[in-house]
């Protein structure tokens, strides 16, 4: 009888295998034989890819530390993405030198690792929630655009002074909400991203004023 109950804990109600979660399906794949560049994350994922950039590329200015630029180049490349988003492309197209960079390498394991355990923290919280507005044709032009003011949101906040985080925590919040259905994140990400902004607006404008009387 004991092992009847324990064979059945990871089915659902109805009998199934529960099908795997983002975090899942990605531990899977690094801990996997294949190919651990952006170019074979691109092949496994398909469509999701996208998203899954997202948080790779925006997940570093999302650290609540200043970056002093150093992460304008993710931000630029987050751009460029978005922009194939917007004109319709389903599938991630990237230049072959791109396509190249490994992601399961020893430098980027603690990275990697985190991102995969931040994904299953939001996996714990997160249900999908008005999933029939990411089935829409305009949901990836609209997912698009949102990550292109994000990101050059971010890109435009001054070195040293932490302002890219709400921006970039903004996109990538976005981007698990396209991943995980779940439209509660999707609001989440536009308020940070919303008040990234007017915070960038309030303090740059009291800095110009500032610097103006200096002279």
């Amino acid at each position: 009888m004991r092992r009847s109950c324990d064979i059945s804990a990871g089915f659902d109600t109805i009998g199934r295998v529960p099908a795997p979660t983002v975090s899942d399906e990605l531990q899977a794949w690094f801990d996997g034989d294949g190919d651990h560049t952006l170019g074979g994350l691109v092949a496994v994922f398909g469509p999701k890819s996208f998203a899954l950039i997202f948080v790779l590329l925006l997940g570093l200015p999302a650290l609540p530390l200043p970056t002093g630029g150093a992460t304008h180049l993710f931000e630029v490349i987050a751009v460029l993405l978005a922009l194939e988003l917007i004109v319709g492309r389903r599938e991630v197209w990237l230049p072959q030198r791109w396509r190249k960079v490994e992601l399961a390498g020893p430098r980027q394991v603690r990275f990697t690792t985190g991102l995969i355990n931040t994904i299953r923290r939001v996996e714990r919280i997160s249900k999908p929630r008005m999933r029939f507005l990411y089935e829409r044709r305009l949901s990836n032009p609209v997912f698009g655009i949102l990550i292109v003011v994000l990101s050059v949101a971010a890109f435009l906040a001054p070195p040293f002074t932490g302002l890219d985080t709400l921006p970039a925590l903004g996109a990538v919040l976005l981007s698990l909400s396209v991943l995980l259905e779940d439209v509660a994140l999707a609001i989440a990400g536009l308020a940070a991203g919303i008040a990234g902004i007017v915070l960038e607006i309030v303090l740059g404008t009291a800095a110009i004023k500032g610097l103006s009387s200096l002279f």
